[in-house]
């Protein structure tokens, strides 16, 4: 296991306020950048599905979120002329290998998200 001091050591910055890993890592793990993004992990959706299978999500946020991800190289959007149009997003493989490495991360959140929200009892 890497720590963040050894991250640090490597990349000289990495992580402060003004380094680009900060942006990459607010982008990724917003509320809903990890959900989309693990939804993706699941295989090509549209907009739609993407919109019913990641709840609470509104529209606008769905659109910033993929704009985001899309800009970043994590996500691909394929639009076809069709009427309506039809637009996929996929994972790019900087996304799939972005994603293999949280869903351990989401694995662990499962698992101990109701012992760790139990109400105080002082």
């Amino acid at each position: 296991m890497v720590s963040l001091a050894e991250i640090r050591a490597e990349r000289p910055g990495a992580f402060t306020h003004a380094c680009p890993t900060r942006t990459v890592l607010d982008h990724v793990m917003s509320r809903w950048g990890v959900l989309v993004l693990c939804e993706l992990g699941e295989g090509t959706r549209r907009w739609s599905e993407l919109r019913r299978e990641v709840d609470g999500i509104s529209e606008k946020m769905l659109g910033q979120t993929l704009r985001i991800l899309v800009a970043d190289g994590l996500v691909e959007r394929e639009s076809r002329p069709t009427v309506p149009p039809h637009v996929d997003y996929r994972l790019t493989p900087l996304g799939r290998e972005l994603v293999d490495r949280m869903l351990p991360l989401l694995a662990w959140i499962g698992d101990n998200a109701d012992a760790m929200l139990v109400p105080s009892r002082d």
